[in-house]
């Protein structure tokens, strides 16, 4: 780098309203250089700067030492420390050495102004404070003389009041006190510089301006007093606190509601400091229970504090609906009574205080088997109890707890939207239907132990007192604080035993069912086993159903010692044959003569069994029991065998029956096929001889004609012709006689095979066949001799020819014997 460059960078260049602080190490002082001004540096001169946290000077660069004039253009000033004792400030364009300073005191200038500041000054610039009707300053002097001697100098601008509206009285030098505070309003000054001894205090947001609050209607604010006291404003007013009140916050806001109350809350009170209203006197420590009767809208006053429990200010009535209840605590006498529905309930805190019962898990099980979620709410408020301590626990500590959990499950809001469009006004309507207000009530395990007895079913309710109540279902029955339920413990298991007894508080009056396993003894030794199912219901005066804790076990042994005796009394095959009438009889008494049964009433607790059922007899000896099944398969095998017989018989009876009207029905219709065959046979005979007559007629008629020419033949043949002729009518007259005598035979015959139709066989019938065809070839063989005789021929052979493969021919020899007769 050469000589230049290293002295250009030792010129102190200062353009206007610049100056820098140059510090001279061979003297030790500071010297201000103020622009426009131009120097050169020496090696012993080094630039610096002030330092407003350390109170020192710190070297620095040229660059970073040239700075900027203080400026406080019109409506601002400047607060500058640390002023020059003459009141000097640097020169422009030359340079300054440091005069005398009085450290530690400020100096307020109002502008327009600019200087540069002397080393080891601090300089802020503020903006005049321009104040609304709603704003204000808080003032405090610090340099009570300067105060008092520049009040006259400060810039006050008064606000012009409405006509009519109050003035407020003007700042005095004289109210200008050390270390006082002071309050301006922007209701007598709308733009304030203080002056030289006043500064203004900012507030945690390091803001000058304050805003006042602003109140509307039903709306009241707290300002609290360094000495302790509370000022109440209501709304509409525009509120400025004094100089030593502050606003108390709630939420984070200054403002708040007026407390709205109705007919159904109220607020709790306690006097603090003694008033009178409407010449009623109110002493401290009094309390109060103000509801919407009395006062519909509530605003706080010095003399009251609200007792809460928690966060909870405002105390609401709760509905309870019909059938159910809460139990209330009165505070005063230790009672508790039990508050019915329907009702709209609001308790008075001073005296009354809803509180919850809780039930232990065996309690829990107890009157609600099967209820998980019940154990659950118990569960829960048992920790509760814990935690709070105290023998009750209160309705409103539960609440809280709900609350606070709801709370730490909530999330964040969303942020609101940025609004976007049209910023005129608008009307927004909804484009669904709008439901109205709707209150779901689920008051199952808030208020009172309500119990549910169901139809057949009874509990005992027992109070500390020892008074006893009876409820029958179907009942829903409310529990007062101090009542509890009778327990009872029944036996359990077949055969009922006392080793695990069923506790419960139902008990079941209707159709109940009680199962048990007998093991009784017969006369001859043998053991047996009964089991029964007994049916029980509970009559009469409900207050002595109870007076047996374990009615199970009462029943079943009684009823054991009674159906052990009646089988001792019989034997086992006697028992065994006859058991269900047996064990009927033992337990229900006999039939009446309507055939209905008494049945046993135990007069203890009102407990009647009005039907018993066998479910099983067991003989204990095996061998005895296989015994009496041998014998019962025996009876029934003989039974089965004799019914086998007589259906045997029934049925060759049948059959013998059926096989006569076959045969009957067999022979008449033979009878008739004979008798058709009979006529036909007729007919065919008349039929032959009229042909015979025909051609005997025709052979006539040819003789006479030809007796001419044959007259000599004739004469040779008359006699033989005569004599033929006389052969044939023998024979027609024997061939008639025969078939007369054969039909009588047939006639006699078929009245035998009626009489004797058991006999009859297929022989029997072959040979009747044969006989039959037999008559028939002889018949038929008799009326074809004329015809023989005419043609030439004998007549076996025209027989033998014409029944040539037919059965007949087998008669031919029986034939031809007839006819050589």
């Amino acid at each position: 780098m050469g000589d230049n460059d290293r002295g250009r960078e030792r010129d102190l260049v200062l353009a206007p309203n610049e100056f820098a602080f140059i510090s001279d190490e061979t003297k030790g002082n500071i010297n201000v250089y103020v622009g426009p001004h131009k120097t050169s540096l020496a090696n012993t001169d080094r630039p610096v700067v002030f330092n407003y946290e350390t109170k020192r000077f710190d070297r620095c660069s040229l660059e970073q030492a040239i700075q900027t004039m203080a400026v406080a253009p019109e409506g601002w000033y400047l607060v500058l420390k640390n002023p020059a004792r003459d009141g000097s400030h640097p020169r422009t364009g030359a340079l300054n050495n440091l005069p005398e300073l009085e450290v530690g005191r400020k100096v307020n200038t109002p502008g327009p102004v600019s200087f540069a500041l002397w080393p080891g000054q601090m300089v802020r610039v503020i903006q005049g404070h321009h104040l609304r009707s709603n704003q204000y300053l808080v003032l405090r002097v610090y340099d009570e003389e300067a105060a008092r001697k520049n009040w006259k100098d400060a810039v006050v601008k008064p606000r012009e009041n409405e006509p009519g509206a109050p003035e407020e009285a003007p700042l005095k030098p004289e109210d200008l006190s050390l270390g006082a505070t002071l309050v301006l309003r922007g209701t007598e000054v709308s733009f304030h510089i203080p002056p030289t001894g006043v500064e203004v205090i900012a507030d945690a947001e390091r803001r000058f301006v304050r805003e006042a609050v602003t109140l509307e209607r039903l709306e009241y604010c707290i300002l609290l007093d360094e000495d302790g006291n509370k000022r109440f404003v209501r709304g509409p007013a525009v509120v400025f606190p004094r100089p030593t009140e502050t606003f108390i916050e709630r939420y984070g806001s200054r403002k708040m509601r007026a407390i709205e109350l109705n007919e159904n809350s109220g607020i709790y009170l306690k006097i603090i400091a003694p008033y009178e209203e409407e010449a009623h006197p109110y002493k401290v420590g009094d309390e109060v229970f103000l509801t919407g009767r009395e006062q519909m809208i509530y605003f706080p006053r010095p003399e009251h504090a609200i007792v809460k429990y928690g966060d909870q200010e405002i105390h609401h009535a709760i509905a309870i609906p019909a059938g159910e209840g809460r139990y209330v605590l009165d505070r005063n006498s230790g009672q508790i009574n039990l508050k019915r529905g329907p009702a709209i309930f609001l308790p008075d805190p001073r005296r009354e205080v809803i509180v919850r019962r809780v039930l232990d898990p065996r309690t829990v099980q107890l009157w609600f088997p099967g209820n998980q979620e019940a154990l659950a709410v118990n569960q829960n408020l048992m920790e509760l109890k814990a935690k709070g301590g105290g023998d009750h626990l209160a309705d409103n500590a539960i609440q809280r707890a709900k609350r606070e959990e709801a709370s730490a499950r909530a999330q964040a809001p969303a942020p609101a939207p940025v609004p976007q469009g049209f910023g005129g006004d608008d009307f927004n309507r909804r484009a669904n239907f709008t439901p109205p207000r709707t209150v779901v009530l689920d008051t199952r395990y808030e208020g009172a132990v309500a119990l549910g007895v169901w139809t057949g079913y009874a509990v005992m309710v027992v109070n500390r007192r020892g008074d006893r109540n009876v409820i029958v279902g179907p009942h829903t029955h409310l529990l007062e604080y101090d009542e509890t339920l009778q327990a009872l413990e029944l036996s359990t298991g077949t055969p009922k035993t006392d080793e695990r007894l069923l506790r419960t508080v139902y008990l079941r009056v209707l159709n109940n069912k009680v199962s048990d396993v007998v093991e009784a003894e017969t006369r001859d030794l043998c053991k047996v086993k009964l089991t029964l199912s007994y049916r029980v219901n509970f009559e009469g005066e409900p207050a002595i159903w109870f007076n047996v804790e374990n009615y199970v076990k009462f029943l079943t042994d009684h009823l054991r010692s009674l159906l052990r005796h009646a089988v001792k009394q019989r034997g086992v095959e006697d028992f065994y044959a006859n058991s269900v009438t047996v064990l009927r009889d033992v337990v229900l008494g006999r039939q009446d003569e309507q055939g209905k049964r008494p049945g046993r009433l135990f007069a203890e607790n009102g407990m009647r069994v009005y039907d018993v059922e066998v479910l099983d007899v067991t003989l204990g000896d095996a061998e005895i029991a296989q015994m009496l099944l041998e014998a019962q398969h025996a009876t029934v095998r003989q039974a089965l065998a004799i019914a086998s017989e007589r259906r045997r018989l029934d049925y060759a009876r049948e059959s013998e029956s059926t096989r006569a009207s076959v045969s009957e029905l067999q022979a008449s219709t033979r009878l008739t096929e004979l008798a058709i065959r009979l006529r036909e046979v007729e007919k065919q005979h008349e039929v032959a001889l009229t042909e015979l007559r025909a051609q005997g007629e025709a052979a006539a008629a040819r003789l006479r004609l030809e007796a001419d020419e044959r007259e000599a033949r004739d004469t040779l043949h008359e006699a033989q012709l005569q004599r033929q002729r006389a052969e044939a009518e023998l024979a027609l007259e024997m061939s008639k006689l025969q078939l007369d005598q054969r039909l009588a035979e047939q006639e006699a015959d078929v009245r035998a095979v009626v009489a004797k139709a058991e006999a009859v066989s297929p022989e029997l019938v072959a040979a009747l066949q044969a006989f039959s065809d037999r008559a028939l070839t002889e018949r038929v063989a008799a009326s074809m001799a004329p015809l023989a005789i005419l043609g030439g021929e004998s007549v076996a052979e025209v027989l033998r020819r014409l029944l040539k493969g037919t059965p007949l021919a087998n008669h031919l020899a029986t034939v031809e014997a007839v006819l050589d007769e």
